[in-house]
């Protein structure tokens, strides 16, 4: 059955966009197909708020398997016609993840000889990246290249046979598209004229196939970046619609003449979308009040979740997967891995049919997220050799608006735990148009990664799936891990697929036990330990902030605040390779905490929001954030609140040490890198005082660049605070208390500032630190957090209206602060800029940590300030009120510190 036959025969009466047009005011236009073709959805997406749902590519909407591996032979079938058969033998094809990974696959299948990778989200210890890219409109940007053939993508170097025209552009969508006089398969330009010395390195074609051809920038994007590594004469892009605005079409041509090769767009269908002014902010309000009255409506009982009933099984198929052969295009198919797979679908598609009930007459084969290709075959062998309704679709990362209307793409929703210990950390995933969708048994096919407890437990996957069919039927198929990543302590699994007996059941009640699984993949020994969590380090939860620091909690390391200074000035030490003793805050001190915070928790809460949104604008919806020990840790917690609380998701949340004078820890660096796309790292800190912490972090990541380590890394920092004008993505520039500067660990969760010495630090270790459990009785690191975060739903508004002027703003820095700082250090004398410690959050540190000289406070500061004169009130610090002064207060430490050091009234300085 062809893909085109298969849509108008199972064409809805009602268009499927029809309910997102008539709210929104958007256009489908396009040839007379494409709205069998595409319907139209909503997501939560700060670039874009709609979503184009295929009828055919076997993602969103269940569909025949054969019309869906159909559409994409199809499509390798008219590339193929395009090359030529010499073309085709040299052509490469590259496929993007997730949607396009079964669809890249299938192009391949229909070139016939051509060998496929796609992209991948899942970074693979030991294969080494050949490059990755970003997906500006996705909801999960960040795009890898992990061939098994580190030559895959480089092609066939030696020359320009055959080669076509430099810059030459060659649309093929349809024989009568307007302005294209060649026929389709047209290879000429064999005899063009180049300039002199001209060469290119490859004549392979490289195929890139993705689900959707609109702005073009991800494409463009790709073959830039790997133009530039191994350049080649012809590139040729494959997309089920090409969706260009007619403002679009010309840069195709543009871009060929700017990398010097011919660029051909072969899509199944055209047309584009018409947008109204304001529908991204008017979607995005649609989004939100519609999930509101879908939560009115369930909270009232009107639509129930289903119940479970009894347990019901969930028994393994054994597949009998063909030993070497890639469960998908991650490391690279080859044709041979083809000639081996295809004779073993038909008796896999056997011990499925066994399997299933006898009454089950409309089955549903689901993939998982990337994997497409693997149960997508094994659906369409299904379905060639029984009479059963069969129907192919996946599970996916992406977050959409399911409305059960018929006007409408995406009816219902699941939604259920990730289940194979993603790099980027715990979050939600989704299968569509599953539920009440009659299907009498559903086969879901996961690769043994992602055959854990998180699949089999309570609300996992297998769960969700039990409580809307009569069987519920897991085949797991061996995850691929090219040789020279396999450990070579690793060994083989002595059960079935998933190293247990491939004839057990799991039931799926809630009261049911989680059965341990191990995936069939046994990772790489890592060099570095995983992250320190709560509650045996730090009294934070586990799933708040993962520590990448070692604890040194059984080792000495405080000393007296004078020893410490006078060390630290005289040059004898850093101030990183001892701790101060704790400050154990009297009951006044501890009161004044409370009141502070009762004062300033919506203030706090509003700049926690608005920092959270503009790193969710401007660095995409899944960020990592890293904060930067200790006080950007509680800061990163209260954003990873924000970002659920708003959003309902988990972003992952780590914490690295940063020592000024010696850089980030270049370890904890590298621990990123191996298990996060270093670009959606985002750098936390509380807020900037002159910016010397913003300059250490440039610096380091420069450094550690040079040195080899991975590229990518943003140094900008976002802060809560930026009242020294250092950095452009910050909640406030006002200088005001956060309380939590006003104590140390007890509100950082029991951990103390970090350590790095020679003799405790090693080079392959993280950075120290202790956590203090014997503070656990003064801890308030947990109240905190709860008072702010209570704080967010009444500055809601408040924060959107700060985030739309910040993001229109101009907001580069200004380093007013260290202007600042360094007139300061000149008028008192001082002469030395990291001694001057400007703003309230650095203020109150010099007043516990270090031997403060006096304080400069703003005229007029009010409450802000009461805890600063109560710490200098008992320290015996003097506070000198100054007219002119940028920040709310500044700190001076004592210059040239000894212990005989008197401060400026005269007073021993050193405790008593």
């Amino acid at each position: 059955m062809s893909g085109r036959t298969a849509t108008k025969e199972t064409a809805n009466v009602v268009w499927s966009g029809s309910w997102v047009a008539e709210r929104l005011g958007v256009e489908l236009v396009g040839d007379g197909e494409l709205r069998e073709l595409l319907g139209l959805a909503l997501r939560r997406n700060p670039k874009r708020a709609h979503l184009l749902v295929s009828q055919v590519l076997g993602k969103h909407v269940p569909q025949h398997p054969s019309v869906v591996y159909g559409a994409g032979f199809e499509l390798g079938r008219r590339v193929r016609e395009l090359l030529g058969e010499a073309g085709a033998r040299r052509a490469v094809v590259l496929g993007y993840a997730e949607t396009a990974t079964g669809l890249g696959h299938a192009v391949a299948d229909g070139l016939g000889t051509a060998p496929y990778l796609h992209s991948t989200r899942r970074p693979v210890e030991g294969v080494a990246r050949a490059g990755g890219f970003e997906e500006s409109h996705s909801h999960a940007t960040s795009h890898l290249l992990l061939p098994e053939d580190p030559d895959l993508l480089a092609g066939d170097v030696g020359g320009a046979r055959d080669a076509c025209g430099a810059g030459d552009t060659h649309d093929t969508r349809d024989a009568h598209d307007a302005g294209d006089a060649r026929d389709a398969g047209d290879v000429s330009g064999a005899g063009d004229v180049r300039d002199a010395g001209e060469t290119y390195s490859s004549d392979a074609v490289l195929v890139l196939v993705d689900d959707e051809f609109s702005t073009g920038n991800t494409v463009l994007n790709t073959i830039r970046a790997l133009h530039e590594r191994n350049p080649r004469n012809r590139y040729v892009i494959v997309a089920l619609v090409d969706m260009r605005s007619p403002a679009d079409h010309g840069r195709l041509a543009d871009f060929a003449a700017e990398i010097g090769a011919r660029v051909d767009l072969v899509a199944r269908n055209s047309g584009t979308v018409r947008l109204p002014d304001g529908v991204l902010e008017k979607g995005q309000g649609l989004v939100t009040a519609e999930e509101v009255a879908q939560e009115d409506e369930r909270r009232a009982g009107a639509t129930p979740r289903p119940a479970s009933g009894a347990p019901r099984p969930c028994a393994r198929v054994d597949l009998g997967w063909p030993a070497g052969v890639p469960d998908g295009g991650r490391h690279g198919f080859t044709p041979a891995h083809r000639a081996r797979l295809e004779p073993a679908l038909p008796a896999m598609a056997d011990r499925i049919a066994d399997a299933l009930d006898d009454g089950a007459r409309r089955v549903l084969i689901l993939g998982f997220e990337e994997l497409m290709y693997a149960p997508l075959r094994l659906g369409a062998a299904l379905e060639d050799r029984s009479d059963i309704e069969v129907r192919f679709s996946t599970t996916t990362r992406s977050p959409v608006l399911a409305v059960d209307d018929p006007g409408y793409a995406i009816r219902t929703r699941l939604v259920f735990p990730a289940h194979d210990d993603p790099a980027d950390g715990p979050g939600d995933r989704y299968a569509y148009n599953v539920a009440g969708a009659g299907f009498d048994a559903i086969v879901a096919v996961v690769d043994s990664t992602a055959d854990t407890p998180e699949l089999h437990a309570p609300e996992g996957l297998l769960a969700q799936l039990a409580a809307h069919t009569a069987q519920v039927l897991l085949a797991v198929v061996p995850s691929y891990m090219p040789p020279e990543a396999i450990p070579t302590a690793a060994t083989p699994a002595a059960a079935g697929e998933s190293g247990v007996p491939l004839s057990s059941a799991v039931s799926l009640p809630s009261a049911a036990p989680v059965p341990s699984y191990a995936p069939e993949r046994q990772d790489e020994p890592r060099m570095l330990p995983e992250p320190l969590r709560g509650p045996a380090f730090s009294s934070y939860a586990p799933d708040e902030v993962g520590w990448l620091l070692q604890d040194l909690s059984d080792t000495e390391l405080e000393a007296p605040t004078e020893e410490r200074e006078e060390a630290i000035q005289s040059g004898g030490a850093h101030y990183a390779e001892s701790l101060p003793v704790e400050y154990q805050p009297s009951d006044q001190y501890q009161d004044l905490f409370k009141a502070a915070l009762d004062l300033s928790a919506a203030r706090v809460a509003r700049a926690v929001g608005t920092v959270t949104e503009t790193v969710l604008a401007e660095r995409g919806p899944r960020p990592v954030l890293v904060s930067l020990a200790r006080a950007g840790t509680p800061v990163g917690v209260l954003m990873r609140r924000w970002a659920r609380h708003r959003h309902g998701v988990d972003l992952p949340h780590y914490a690295v040490s940063i020592v000024r004078g010696r850089g980030i820890d270049a370890n904890a660096l590298r621990w990123l890198a191996a298990h996060h796309n270093s670009a959606d790292i985002v750098f936390v800190d509380g807020w900037t005082g002159k910016g010397a912490i913003t300059r250490e972090l440039a610096a380091a990541i420069a450094e550690f660049e040079d040195s080899g380590g991975t590229e990518g890394f943003n140094p900008e920092i976002a802060v809560l605070a930026d009242p020294g004008g250092c950095v452009r993505t910050y909640g406030t520039r006002e200088d005001f208390l956060i309380p939590s500067a006003c104590l140390n660990s007890t509100v950082s969760g029991l951990i103390s500032r970090t350590v790095l010495r020679s003799d405790l630090v090693g080079p392959e270790d993280f950075h120290g630190a202790k956590f203090y459990r014997e503070l656990a009785g003064s801890d308030v690191s947990g109240h905190f957090l709860d008072t702010v975060a209570d704080r967010f739903g009444e500055v809601a508004d408040a924060v959107d209206a700060d985030v739309k002027e910040l993001l229109t703003a101009d907001r580069a820095p200004t380093w007013e602060g260290w202007a600042a700082v360094e007139r300061i250090s000149e008028e008192y004398g001082i002469h030395d800029v990291n001694l001057v410690k400007p703003g309230v959050g650095e203020t109150t540190r010099v007043l516990l940590r270090r031997v403060p000289w006096k304080i400069l406070a703003k005229r007029g500061a009010g409450a802000d300030l009461e805890h600063i004169r109560l710490l200098a009130e008992q320290r015996g610090v003097p506070v000198e009120e100054v007219a002119e002064l940028p920040y709310t207060c500044v700190g001076l430490i004592h210059p040239k510190y000894t212990r005989g050091a008197t401060g400026a009234d005269g007073r021993a300085v050193e405790s008593k």
